[in-house]
């Protein structure tokens, strides 16, 4: 989603990866998201839709 400013982005996917680990650090999850966001490929997607691919391999 090129169109969503960074810090916007990297706050929205934070929040989705809380939602699957409570007891994490939002700040980690924060460093986290990004990460996701220097992914050209999750960048693409929307802040949750990257979280929810990234996370694919774990809640498979």
């Amino acid at each position: 989603m090129e169109n969503v400013p960074a810090p916007l982005w990297i706050a929205a996917c934070a929040h989705r990866l809380q939602q699957q680990w409570h007891t994490v650090d939002p700040l980690e999850l924060e460093d986290v998201a990004r990460d996701l966001w220097r992914d050209e490929r999750l960048r693409t997607l929307s802040p949750e839709a990257a979280a929810v691919e990234w996370l694919r391999p774990i809640t498979e």
